[in-house]
């Protein structure tokens, strides 16, 4: 095996005393904050960057403060406090999640993987980061930053190694330092975030380049970076009440809004659609996640309320309503 588990360990953790980031949810495990602040902020985190997490971390925890009080927590505050972060799934599943680990654990989060990984929402990464990052086991998280930093200091593609079998051969060499397993595992997504970057790695600060195989290799390994922008269009169709400001919305699980509040829509072109009785108002663009959307916009005033929708007032704004519908409000509220 290549000699960078000897030393990785000592390096990494090194790096790690003098560089990490602090951040409101790296407490001591000794804190009784730990377990609570470690699983919000591992859903949190899920496809989202650490810098838009912060806040929205800051703010939950100042509005729920533990995990028994999330469990009781009605939903749709939860989803409010959430708004804007996006992925809005990972919330429920945080609620389901702490309501199990009340009921059926007594708050407290097992120490068995495969207990873990039966919480909703939670796959290997989260299971293991929570084994490390609450009970300093000595498991590693990975991410596409430890993956990546893997792969660069031995040259390969990551297609190319079995990262269960990298760690568990060498499991003793990268875990010396027992006590600090929860470090250790921390140190590597952090070391691959902010210097074995992705894009202009900094391989030059970088103090394990003398065991890099990417830094010897003049022919280094390019992994080509799949980032596929999906294109879809719709139709979107709006009930108005001109008279008292309102909007009909239906509950909808259109582009992962799972069951919320939202406007009806239609693919673009699909047979359902049927827009002679509706008013064009404009065609625009927006983006969620990967996704472009190409965007046409219908309405209609209507006194009568269909069927399986509710009246929402514009001005509303006391229960979650995803960011993507209210910008189409804006667009809808110069009709009035």
């Amino acid at each position: 095996m290549h000699k960078f588990t000897h030393i990785l360990p000592k390096k990494i953790l090194y790096w790690y005393d003098n560089n990490k980031r602090l951040l409101p949810w790296r407490v001591s495990i000794y804190s009784k904050n730990v377990q609570y602040y470690r699983i919000l902020s591992e859903f949190m985190l899920q496809q989202t960057q650490v810098k838009t997490v912060i806040p929205y971390f800051k703010n939950f925890i100042k509005e729920i403060p533990s995990l028994k009080i999330l469990s009781q927590t009605n939903e749709n505050k939860i989803l409010k406090l959430w708004e804007g972060l996006g992925y809005y799934r990972r919330a429920r599943h945080l609620h389901l999640t702490s309501k199990m680990l009340i009921k059926n654990y007594n708050g407290v989060l097992p120490k068995d993987y495969n207990l873990i990984m039966k919480f909703p929402g939670i796959g290997n990464y989260t299971a293991n980061a929570l084994l490390a990052l609450v009970y300093n086991k000595p498991t590693i998280a990975l991410d596409v930053n430890v993956k990546r930093v893997f792969s660069r200091i031995l040259n390969k593609d990551e297609k190319k190694i079995n990262f269960d079998e990298l760690i568990n051969n060498n499991k003793k060499k990268l875990f010396k330092s027992k006590n600090r397993n929860k470090d250790f595992a921390e140190a590597l997504i952090e070391f691959g975030a902010l210097v074995c970057r992705p894009k202009e790695p900094r391989c030059v600060n970088c103090n394990i380049k003398k065991n890099c195989k990417y830094f010897k290799s003049k022919n280094k390994f390019k992994k080509k970076l799949n980032l596929k922008t999906i294109e879809k269009s719709y139709d979107i169709f709006c009930y108005l009440n001109q008279k008292n400001k309102k909007i009909a919305l239906t509950k909808t699980n259109n582009l992962g809004f799972l069951n919320k509040s939202n406007l009806p829509m239609i693919k673009a072109q699909s047979k359902k659609a049927n827009n002679k009785n509706w008013n064009f108002l404009c065609n625009y663009k927006s983006f969620i996640s990967n996704k472009k959307l190409n965007i046409n916009l219908y309405y209609k005033f209507s006194n009568k309320l269909p069927l399986q929708f509710n009246w929402y007032k514009f001005e509303k704004n006391n229960e979650f309503i995803p960011t993507f519908t209210k910008n189409i409000f804006k667009r809808l509220s110069k009709l009035f």
